[in-house]
């Protein structure tokens, strides 16, 4: 490689103080033809190999390039592992759309495939799955009568296997030469993924450059966890039809996946280098149930025993638990998270709005049980905080993590929660976008799950923005935090008249961890020897993982209904 880019280096030739030899210009070396390519997006000549060494990412300014079928193919499945189904079904021209037939003929001769859809059975790391390829260079990858009879044919397939369904979506919409025809394949897809995921089964849509039309508005959005290459134009109306048909101009990358995972369209963007790896990681993730690890019973009591120096540690006001709760070097849910868990996979978005980053929430490993993990995030910086809307939850975010809880039940995932807010968000925006519904949804929500839940108050508990993801079978609080009907300023304004009267209003409203366990509102106290901080935080997380593990033994010998029964007398004796 070296040798053949050195044959384009132009030789200058310097002189000092002696005149270069008049000589022939030598002739420019032949290009062998194929071994260059221009970047579609920056307009740059690379050299070929660099391209495919790259994943076929433009090294200049990482464009994606669209790829081929087989190019897909072997970078996610297994080596000699895919299977196609369905080759040879025939093609319809319900219109009898002149030069149609000739037209396809033209183009299975041109790009060697059969359809704008490739399908069949693979294995990507060892994990077996169905895996399908749109292919733009296919009229657009548009979705007529085979693509959807290929799509749904698989996908009944992958059902009665028991398998999970990975679909590369690249389409300029319905195939319009089929007509009406080509609209039908959009419900018939959607009918067959409703039965797929039914039956408890994982499908994923990885959303590619351009994925559009009625393909958008069926088997691209129906996933249970939606991915999407960096810079994929995504969206059910092109660019184009928007500005002719609005006669406004588009923002700078709208449709665009990082826009859609701005707005809670999609849960990640994934790197074609870290695909492959990520999606036989999210098969792992959904292979099994809480009831499939076998944990050994933890000894010992759930507290360690009181030593004459925990004796004397002294007592601290209720006002002083307050601070301490919203102390700024208090470590947060991305903390525990990284301390408890291994291998999590954020997930992101309400699939309706917008990814609040007031709650984070994916699917992590707790020693190789799945669990789906929920939390609420302040920011550790004000311009942190400004993201994360210093853990203030807005409706989208509720939405958010009750698709992730919903998505657990699906797949037989305890839920942990971490609880940590100041209260829900309150503005305008929070209150057209429904914010007391979106709380009461929870709420009743999280009291019907046929899976373990588990809520740890690990700072602030403010009022109903606490409780939505505090329904849980046990809840359990960290001895520094503090769960309130509201904050004692607004208490105090609302009894006395007088924000000032905090402090004597944290005494009165019983919103410490002993307090609340003397209630009855909180099953376990986790000890602080002192505050939590990140010195502290290892030896904290290891306990808190040694009491979560003991909780998942025991309701691993409870069937869902009697989770949500157990859940429901709860609550019903408060």
């Amino acid at each position: 490689m070296a040798k053949l880019k050195n044959l384009f280096k132009k030789t200058n030739y310097i002189s000092i103080g002696h005149s270069t030899p008049e000589r022939e210009e030598p002739k420019a070396p032949a290009v062998p033809e194929g071994m260059w390519v221009k970047c579609p997006h920056c307009g740059e000549l690379l050299y070929k190999e660099d391209v495919r060494e790259n994943f076929y990412v433009c090294p200049k300014c990482q464009g994606y390039f669209r790829i081929k079928t087989k190019t897909r193919i072997r970078m996610i499945a297994d080596a000699g592992s895919f299977e196609p189904w369905f080759e040879d079904l025939e093609e319809k021209n319900p219109l009898q759309y002149p030069g149609y037939e000739e037209k396809l003929e033209e183009l299975r001769e041109k790009t060697h495939l059969k359809e704008a859809v490739t399908i069949g059975k693979c294995k990507i790391e060892g994990e077996e799955a169905v895996l399908g390829v749109c292919d733009a260079r296919f009229l657009m990858a548009s979705m007529g009568y085979v693509v959807g009879e290929k799509i749904t044919r698989a996908v009944e397939r992958a059902t009665k296997l028991r398998l999970p369904v990975i679909l590369f979506c690249c389409s300029g919409g319905a195939r319009m030469q089929e007509g009406i025809v080509s609209l039908m394949q959009m419900a018939k897809t959607s009918a067959a993924l409703k039965r797929h995921s039914d039956a408890g089964l994982l499908y994923i849509p990885v959303l590619t450059d351009p994925t559009t039309g009625g393909v958008t508005a069926s088997f691209a959005m129906l996933g249970d966890v939606i991915l999407a290459e960096p810079g994929a134009l995504i969206g059910f109306a092109g660019p184009r039809v928007i500005e002719q048909t609005t006669g406004e101009k588009l923002p700078e990358g709208f449709q665009r996946a990082e826009f859609l995972l701005e707005k809670g369209m999609i849960d990640g963007i994934v790197k074609r280098s870290e695909l492959r790896h990520t999606l036989s990681t999210l098969i792992q993730f959904h292979k099994r149930d809480y009831r499939s690890i076998a944990f050994e019973k933890e000894s010992g009591k759930d507290r360690r025993t009181e030593t004459k120096k925990d004796l004397e540690k002294p007592e601290i006001s209720a006002w002083e638990h307050v601070e301490i709760s919203r102390s700024a070097t208090r470590p947060t849910s991305l903390d525990y998270i990284d301390q408890i868990f291994t291998d999590f996979v954020e997930l992101h978005g309400d699939r309706a709005y917008r990814d609040d980053g007031a709650v984070v929430g994916g699917i992590a490993m707790l020693d190789g049980q799945p669990v789906t993990v929920i939390g609420q995030q302040k920011g550790k910086s004000t311009k942190e905080n400004l993201v994360r809307s210093f853990g203030m939850v807005s409706p989208e975010g509720y939405r958010k993590a009750l698709r992730l809880m919903k998505q657990a039940e699906k797949f037989e995932r305890p839920v942990i929660c971490f609880v940590d807010t100041p209260g829900a968000a309150c503005g305008i925006g929070a209150e057209e976008r429904g914010q007391g519904e979106a709380i009461a949804r929870n709420l009743a929500e999280m009291a019907g799950l046929k899976v373990p839940v588990l809520s740890i108050l690990i700072g602030e508990g403010g009022s109903g923005g606490a409780l939505a993801l505090a329904v849980a079978n046990e809840v359990w609080m960290m001895e520094n935090a503090t769960y309130s009907i509201l904050s004692p300023e607004g208490f105090a304004s609302i009894l006395w008249k007088d924000g000032k009267r905090a402090k004597e209003a944290s005494e009165v409203m019983k919103i410490t961890a002993k307090d609340l366990k003397e209630l009855g509102i909180v099953e376990q106290v986790i000890e602080e020897r002192e505050p939590a901080d990140q010195e502290n935080l290892p030896k904290i997380a290891e306990e808190m993982k040694r009491s979560m593990k003991k909780f998942l033994w025991e309701s691993a010998k409870k069937t869902g209904r009697q989770l949500e029964e157990e859940r429901y007398e709860r609550f019903r004796g408060m």
